[in-house]
């Protein structure tokens, strides 16, 4: 019995082209009308197959005959890394004096997650905070991020959402390093002082917490623990980290506010301003740089962008013309840049 020659496999043959019959080109020049669904020769325009099926991805939107005003892509948006589950679901929209009501109100009672709704509720509270202070994207995302850590675990029932909230968006400050001091939180959120430290330390101890249960638990899966997802404990607001944005609001030169932050350096390193906060080192120390580059600022002008009383800036900056031989810079004034005997003595 004779064996049958084994079978080759399946490949391509590449000699085999479409080509335009009359103006027979090469390469040819076809075109493929999606809209009409026809190969047509580029050249000539015959027409040379019909019934082509679109394989792209329908990007089609019908916000002519949407009546809201929307823009309902075909291809839906992208699903909320903020908010649980796969986020298939189809919603049955309904407008004031629109057909659909009873629909939509049954698809409420049916369908309705309280809890998404919640976050909702608490992402658009979060975005409207940080938008009424100009706070960067990055900021809001990273506070929305730390609130649904809390949501998933059910943890701090016992706290209103407001504070929960306001130490949420302390913290992302403080991570994005862009931080803010309890006094701005306070007046953003109207949420007292004092319930913004305690639930900012009982936030700190849960996020560390729950960073650790995870990374043992990657450790004991035999993974590779990533530093850079790892929870970092906000540390305490340095001077030099609020000069910028305090030497922006008072029209300060590029200069002068990087002097005022390597002299807040050079004090914190002495000690000249040893016990006292950062908000009124920043001021004091800006309040002597502007005198010292003759860009003079009055304590209250300092007052009304730092937020404390001119009185502290006073105070704080005796101590900084005590040791203003050791703080001052020979190169800060050089070349007349800057005049030493223009500094205020009290």
């Amino acid at each position: 019995m004779t064996m049958a020659p084994p079978e080759k496999p399946w490949e391509a043959n590449h000699n085999v082209s479409v080509m335009c019959p009359d103006c027979r080109e090469v390469p040819a020049n076809i075109v493929e009308e999606f809209s009409s669904g026809d190969m047509v020769c580029g050249s000539c325009g015959l027409v040379l197959g019909d019934r082509i099926v679109d394989t792209r991805s329908e990007w089609r939107t019908f916000s002519n005959d949407d009546q809201a005003g929307d823009d309902p892509s075909r291809v839906g948006d992208a699903a909320n890394p903020f908010l649980n589950g796969a986020q298939l679901e189809t919603t049955i929209s309904y407008t004031p004096g629109g057909a659909g009501r009873e629909l939509h109100r049954a698809q409420n009672k049916t369908t309705g997650d309280k809890s998404t709704k919640g976050l909702l509720a608490a992402y658009k509270e979060i975005g409207a905070f940080c938008d009424s202070i100009n706070i960067q994207k990055v900021v809001s995302d990273a506070a929305k991020q730390l609130f649904k850590i809390v949501d998933d675990h059910k943890a701090f029932k016992g706290k209103p959402q407001e504070a929960i909230i306001a130490g949420c968006i302390f913290i992302a400050c403080r991570q994005c390093q862009v931080p803010r001091t309890f006094r701005e939180i306070f007046a953003l959120t109207k949420v007292p002082k004092k319930e913004i430290g305690r639930v900012f330390k009982a936030l700190e101890k849960f996020f560390a917490a729950q960073d650790s249960k995870k990374m043992d638990e990657i450790t004991k899966s035999g993974g590779i623990v990533d530093d850079s997802q790892q929870y970092k404990t906000t540390s305490s607001t340095k001077a030099t980290e609020l000069m910028i944005r305090y030497c922006n609001n008072l029209n300060l030169t590029q200069n002068c506010t990087t002097i005022a932050q390597e002299l807040a350096d050079r004090a914190a390193t002495i000690g000249t301003l040893a016990g006292r906060s950062p908000i009124s080192s920043a001021a004091a120390c800006i309040y002597m740089v502007s005198y010292l580059m003759k860009q003079p600022k009055t304590a209250k002008e300092i007052s009304t962008i730092a937020g404390v009383s001119d009185g502290t800036i006073r105070n704080a900056y005796k101590h900084l013309y005590t040791d203003r031989n050791k703080l001052i810079d020979p190169k800060w004034i050089e070349n007349g840049k800057g005049d030493i005997s223009a500094l205020p003595s009290s």
